[in-house]
């Protein structure tokens, strides 16, 4: 059902401090992200919002265009031995942080060593016996033990927590703990001075920055800036933004309130952009009861009506999967439905003897509500038919960037824990065994959850190795029938967020599911 809604942007974005007057002259885009950003450090979390604000500030090695081929970004050119166990790469040239200071090799090595203690994708590069090595002010080199047929895609993995370079002043920093100066040799500059959570992020364009000569294609290519000063607006009501979107008051809103979405498509000043599949993930506490328990949590998987808990969403049908099996995403080259088949439908007697066979007696289970996140009323779907099976729910609401900090305790959940919440990955995270998170996550990780199964781990050791692409294929399959038995994560459906822009040119980019505001120009 459409809400109701007033024409109410611009005295709420007057209230919010949207720029007025000094900065009139200058070509200022606005957006509305879809998350307040709290957290800059982009290897802090796996949150979208700071994978955003990261594209903006920072730069990569590599970078993937919009068919996925890897593409040097910093890099100007590399080698790699036959047996694909010795690398060397060389900077482009006249590459600046944004402090002024050179780029140097020994900054990226840093980097790069300090995102592979976080991110599970590095972790497994530095499983291969990975070293590198400065070589020069503009080159290093990379050496492995054993062959890593995936060294550029990591190198150039777009999500989840992307690679990006730091000064080694800052990469040195422990990463467990947030670095906060946010010197990138990206293609912006994040203001500081005016930064003001819950409020407003802004960025002007990086004078220093110089493109790469190729077209722009997916992330890869030139970053050519055309704006002047980008502001991300952050109005957490979908009614208010959608009419300051209406009024011409911001530019674009990041991911639409799907029940706007007849009223956008209405107005014909106003353009749609869908974007790559997305996945929904309920995410189970493993350190803790009743989720600690495999049974418990295949427990919820007979609790998830993909269908029901989209439509709650309010999202259309072109713009959703009634039913998918893939925890690899529907459609992409690894989909199959392997294990699936238990878990087609809803089944809450089902549900309720797994409890009990997990020994769960009816202790409060600990759900984080995102209020201001797309999600919430699926998180409200979910959360009903978890009582149908007799769990009592204790729903704590909250914002999301609040959630983003509170699912990294491992405290227990009555002591400020947690054992459920929902979220989402998009193609570039969901579609492979090494990008999808809660799949990609070796024991001993430090993702929400903290999954850890050793057969699950096996199975990925050997899905990296493989080169077939066949025999792959099958492995990915039987990880996905681990996953349905073990489950690190339930998968809750498959839609496509949807952006909505006016008077904006050169939009292309944003089909990525990344909204990068290079290339972009203001009509």
């Amino acid at each position: 059902m459409i809400r109701r809604f007033s024409l109410l942007g611009a005295a709420a974005l007057l209230a919010m401090g949207a720029a007025t007057g000094a900065f009139a002259q200058t070509k200022t885009l606005r957006l509305v992200p879809h998350a307040d950003l709290k957290t800059l450090d982009p290897l802090f979390n796996t949150a979208y919002i700071t994978r955003n604000h990261g594209y903006m500030v920072f730069d990569t090695l590599f970078s993937q265009d919009s068919r996925g081929q890897v593409k040097p970004q910093m890099v100007d050119s590399w080698t790699a031995s036959e047996d694909g166990k010795s690398w060397s790469f060389t900077l482009r040239p006249g590459l600046k942080f944004n402090d002024g200071t050179p780029v140097k090799a020994e900054d990226c090595v840093a980097s790069i060593q300090r995102w592979a203690k976080k991110d599970t994708l590095g972790q497994a590069l530095m499983a291969a016996g990975a070293e590198f090595a400065v070589t020069g002010d503009n080159s290093f080199t990379l050496t492995l033990k054993e062959p890593f047929g995936l060294v550029l895609d990591a190198l150039s993995k777009p999500s989840g927590m992307p690679p990006f370079i730091m000064p080694k002043r800052l990469a040195v920093t422990d990463p467990n703990t947030q670095v906060t100066e946010m010197v990138g040799s990206g293609p912006f500059l994040f203001k500081r001075d005016e930064w003001v959570p819950g409020n407003k992020v802004v960025y002007v364009k990086n004078p220093a920055y110089v493109p790469r000569a190729e077209p722009a294609d997916g992330l890869a290519g030139g970053k050519n800036v055309k704006v002047d000063r980008v502001e991300w607006v952050y109005i957490p009501d979908g009614n208010t933004a959608t009419a300051a979107l209406m009024n011409g008051e911001v530019d674009m809103i990041e991911q639409t309130t799907p029940d706007f979405l007849p009223v956008l498509e209405s107005n014909k000043d106003i353009t749609l952009n869908t974007s790559v599949a997305t996945q929904g993930m309920v995410i189970l506490n493993s350190l803790h009861p009743p989720f600690d328990n495999p049974l418990a949590r295949q427990a919820l998987y007979h609790l998830v009506n993909q269908k029901e808990m989209l439509s709650a969403m309010g999202y259309p049908e072109k713009y959703r999967v009634d039913y998918c099996p893939s925890l690899f995403v529907c459609g992409s080259p690894l989909a199959s439905d392997a294990g699936a088949a238990p878990y087609a439908k809803t089944d809450p007697a089902r549900a309720k003897q797994l409890l009990q066979e997990a020994g769960y007696k009816g202790e409060k289970v600990v759900v984080l509500y995102p209020t201001d996140h797309l999600s919430a009323p699926a998180v409200m779907v979910l959360t009903q038919n978890m009582k149908k099976a007799g769990i009592n729910v204790d729903l704590q609401s909250m914002d999301w960037a609040s959630l983003a900090g509170r699912r990294l305790k491992k405290d227990p959940p009555a002591q400020g824990g947690w054992n459920v919440f929902l979220t989402w990955g998009g193609y570039y995270d969901a579609s492979t065994p090494v990008t999808n998170p809660w799949m990609s996550a070796a024991c001993g990780n430090s993702l929400p959850g903290w999954p850890c199964d050793k057969e699950l781990d096996a199975l990925r050791t050997s899905w990296i190795r493989e080169t077939d692409a066949a025999k792959r294929k099958d492995i990915a399959a039987q990880m996905q029938a681990r996953a349905y038995q073990t489950v690190p994560y339930v998968m809750w459906g498959e839609f496509k967020p949807v952006s909505a822009f006016r008077g904006l040119a050169h939009t292309e980019l944003l089909k990525t599911g990344i909204p990068v505001m290079w290339n972009i120009e203001k009509q």
